[in-house]
C-alpha cells in the first residue's frame, strides 16, 4: 500500500469514526488493517530523504572544491596574462604572431569607464539612482505594538507561517 492509499484509509477511518451509526467492528478492522502501516512508509521516506540530504551536502562540499580550484586557475590565468603583457609593453612589442598564436595589447571595446571622484550625496540628483524597499523589520515591530497596530494595519499584515516536517 502507497502513501497516498494510507492516507486515504485515514481519511476514511476518521469519517467512520465520526458516523453515530457505523459499526465498532467495522472500525476495528479498518484500524487493524492500516496500523503500523504509516510508520513503515514514514520510515522509508526518512531514510530516502537522509540519503538525498548527504548527496545534496556532498556535492555542495564538491562545488566549493570546485570553485575554489577555479578561482586559483583564473588568478594563474590573469597573473600569467598581466606578466606577458607587461613584457611586452616595456620591450615596446604589443603586436607580433608566432606560428602558433597572435599577440596583440589593444584598448578594450565598450563605454569608457567613469570614475566617481566625489562622495554620492555631492553629486547632483539626475545623477543618483535612489532605490526604495520597506523596512521589514520596523513594520513587524509597530505591528505587533497594540497602540500602532491599527494604523499600520492599513499597509501591512503578518503572513501564515509555513510548516515544515522535521526527522531526527
Amino acid at each position: 500500500m502507497n502513501l497516498y492509499e494510507l492516507t486515504a484509509n485515514f481519511l476514511q477511518l476518521q469519517n467512520m469514526l465520526e458516523d453515530p451509526e457505523m459499526d465498532s467492528e467495522a472500525i476495528i478492522n479498518t484500524m487493524e488493517s492500516i496500523d503500523g502501516e504509516i510508520e513503515y512508509k514514514a520510515d522509508g521516506y526518512a531514510k530516502l530523504i537522509k540519503n538525498m540530504e548527504a548527496s545534496i551536502d556532498a556535492i555542495d562540499k564538491e562545488r566549493e572544491r570546485l570553485a575554489t580550484k577555479k578561482n586559483l586557475l583564473e588568478s594563474g590565468v590573469k597573473r600569467l596574462k598581466d606578466n606577458l603583457q607587461a613584457s611586452m609593453t616595456a620591450i615596446g612589442k604589443t603586436k607580433f604572431k608566432t606560428d602558433l598564436f597572435s599577440f596583440n595589447i589593444q584598448k578594450n571595446g565598450g563605454a569608457e569607464p567613469v570614475i566617481v571622484d566625489v562622495p554620492t550625496e555631492d553629486l547632483p540628483d539626475e545623477c543618483v539612482i535612489i532605490s526604495e524597499k520597506p523596512d521589514l523589520k520596523a513594520l513587524a515591530a509597530l505591528l505587533k505594538d497594540p497602540e500602532n497596530k491599527e494604523h499600520y494595519s492599513k499597509f501591512a499584515h503578518f503572513g501564515e507561517r509555513g510548516e515544515s516536517l522535521r526527522i531526527k
